[in-house]
């Protein structure tokens, strides 16, 4: 029985996207907004600035992203959702680096990584060769 529901399932979603970071992070984005919006309302329920305006757009938030999780989730367009994951982790490596900072080049727009906490360098790029200075 268990193995039918498997592989009902094995079906609807051959050819679909599936899951990847940038749905875990909605997800726990939603999740932690929903706890979040929970513990608010147990405090500030006799504001009714909170129970009128900022608890319906915060709940309506969370549907928003439980929306577009699961529309990213069964999407088709396999290679739409890899962009965005690739952007998103993109941003989320140069958010978290600690070590480099990220500079575009004026002249090509190429993005060069050097290291933090040097003052003020002289980069040049690599693709064209282009010098610049910036403060790290």
């Amino acid at each position: 029985m268990f193995r039918k529901i498997g592989d009902s399932l094995r079906r609807f979603m051959y050819g679909r996207y599936g899951s990847d970071e940038l749905n875990l992070a909605l997800l726990i984005l939603a999740v932690t907004l929903s706890l979040l919006n929970t513990v608010l309302s147990l405090f500030l329920r006799d504001f009714s600035a909170y129970i009128y305006v900022i608890y319906p757009l915060l709940h309506a938030l969370v549907f928003v992203l439980l929306g577009l999780n699961l529309a990213r989730m069964f999407s088709r367009s396999i290679a739409k959702r890899q962009q965005e994951n690739k952007r998103y982790l993109r941003l989320k490596t140069r958010l978290t680096d600690r070590h480099n900072r990220y500079f575009r080049c004026p002249k090509c727009s190429q993005t060069v990584r050097v290291p933090r906490r040097r003052g003020k360098i002289s980069i040049r790029c690599p693709k064209c060769g282009e010098r610049f200075v910036k403060k790290t």
